[in-house]
């Protein structure tokens, strides 16, 4: 059987999903294949919103067991049990799943399941679970298919013991202590985590410094709670071999250490979904981590067949994901599209505390001498708690009111700033309790004048409550000059 249509993606997760929205709502005929017996991708399933709903909620629990109202409640220290909370995430994942069910079947977009492989350049062969198969031509392709942890094969991940962050989620019961080798954005937040539930962490960095994209004032900061928390830090370790053994699981190191625990979970690097595709025989390019190599509108080295998301490479957010297949789905739909539109995507890290991010830090700044200016503002604590979430009510309330005229209120402005499209922003670094929200849409609102894509340009870091509202959002324009986050520190580079 073979079917016709103007775009097939390949995948549902944020990519795919932001790609197949765009087209049909650009009145094209779109197909979507996933291999998953369910929409969503690895970030509704075992990657973003199963991780971070599990860290909700062993946040709640520490905050019960910290709280001393609930202290005659508690009558041990034991770890909190990490099955109940694991059942939790499921739920958050089920309505997940019929969320973006509902999204495919009102815009009348064709779900898929099955492999999706390459035969012909404009013709993808789609094998089912069963055995069957079916052929989809379009006349475009989009690549969406995600990554998976990076699973180098002197390791066992078949032993029980060790585990990557997609099995991780699947641990039985709470360990006492665990090693996370590879201290990147998924380490670190794993560490806190953990840390949280009364886990002993040792935390394994292959480089210098925790998180080095961020500025040295933020990672200092990360460092010092971590340590605070409880974790072991240990910098600059390469692996040399892993021993499970009857009661654990040992590390050993090229430095001659020799790391202990009862679970190891390997946190060091990614590798794209690009085998089995039929890529090579076509001539698409992937490097050595089957990431797949696009130029600035996320085409490949074949015109027609574009690739975004997690396959692609950094920066490798569902926030980036989202908005690289409505980009890709726009120079589709209209032949062109402003590329700016999809830069400087802000970052939300789920540490504790938590960190935001968006644009060029210091030290990049410096090295490129370009002048900018530090605007801190200090957000008030409560002096009072009656409600733990005070914090977050608090430092909104800090924020100064909006002129509805414009929905953007800078802190900090150089003269000349209103002219200056190609600017790519300053970074603006911030930690705290629920930081990540104070990232809204009107203060990392880009400079292009709301051109090009739905929600004009507004960048948003993923999971948050004002995701979600990305969709009915109209277009707005505004003056062209780059707002900034109320998150202290910010910065922003001088006007040249």
């Amino acid at each position: 059987m073979e079917q016709h249509y103007d775009m097939v993606v390949i995948g549902s997760g944020p990519g795919g999903e932001g790609a197949a929205m765009k087209a049909t709502k650009s009145g094209l005929s779109v197909a979507v294949v996933e291999r998953y017996h369910d929409v969503g991708g690895g970030c509704t399933h075992w990657g973003t919103i199963p991780s971070k709903a599990l860290r909700h909620t062993v946040s709640q629990l520490a905050e019960f067991r910290n709280n001393p109202l609930f202290l005659p409640l508690l009558m041990n220290d034991d770890p909190i049990p990490l099955a109940g909370m694991l059942r939790s995430a499921e739920s958050v994942v089920r309505r997940q799943v019929a969320m973006r069910h509902g999204f495919y079947e009102r815009n009348r977009v064709r779900v898929v399941h099955g492999t999706a492989r390459f035969v012909e350049p404009n013709v993808v062969e789609v094998e089912a679970p069963g055995g069957a198969s079916e052929r989809l031509h379009a006349r475009d392709f989009v690549i969406a298919s995600g990554s998976r942890p990076y699973r180098p094969a002197n390791v066992d991940f078949a032993h029980f013991r060790i585990c990557d962050s997609d099995t991780v989620l699947r641990l039985k019961e709470t360990p006492s202590t665990i090693t996370i080798y590879g201290a990147g954005v998924i380490g670190c937040e794993y560490a806190s985590m953990f840390r949280t539930l009364g886990v002993k962490v040792n935390l394994i960095n292959t480089r210098e410094k925790l998180l080095s994209f961020l500025d040295d004032e933020i990672i200092d900061a990360l460092s010092y709670h971590l340590r605070d928390q409880g974790c072991v830090i240990r910098h600059n370790e390469e692996m040399e071999r892993i021993e499970p053994v009857e009661d654990g699981v040992v590390l050993h190191l090229k430095s001659g250490k020799r790391v202990k625990s009862d679970v190891l979970l390997w946190a060091n690097g990614r590798t794209g979904n690009s085998q089995g595709m039929g890529l090579e025989a076509l001539g698409v390019v992937t490097d050595d981590r089957g990431q797949i190599k696009v130029n600035d509108q996320y085409q490949t080295s074949l015109p027609h067949i574009y690739a975004v998301g997690d396959v692609i490479g950094q920066p490798a957010l569902a926030s980036a994901a989202y908005d690289q297949g409505r980009f890709a789905a726009t120079h589709v739909a209209c032949g062109s599209c402003d590329n700016r539109l999809a830069q400087d995507i802000p970052a939300g890290i789920y540490t504790t505390p938590e960190i935001s991010s968006l644009g060029r830090t210091e030290r990049e700044l410096t090295a490129e001498k370009v002048p900018y200016e530090v605007g801190p503002l200090a957000v008030p604590q409560p002096r009072a708690r009656a409600d733990h979430r005070a914090d977050r009510r608090d430092a909104q309330a800090a924020l100064p009111p909006r002129d509805p005229g414009h929905p953007r209120h800078p802190l900090l402005r150089p003269p000349g700033e209103r002219d200056h499209p190609h600017r790519p922003g300053g970074d603006e670094p911030a930690r705290g309790p629920q930081h990540h929200q104070l990232l809204r849409q009107h203060d990392v609102q880009l400079p292009h004048h709301g051109r090009g894509l739905p929600g004009g340009g507004a960048q948003r870091a993923q999971p948050t409550l004002l995701r979600f509202a990305r969709e009915g959002q109209k277009v707005a324009t505004a003056p062209r000059w780059k707002a900034q986050s109320w998150s202290a520190p910010l910065r922003m580079p001088h006007q040249e």
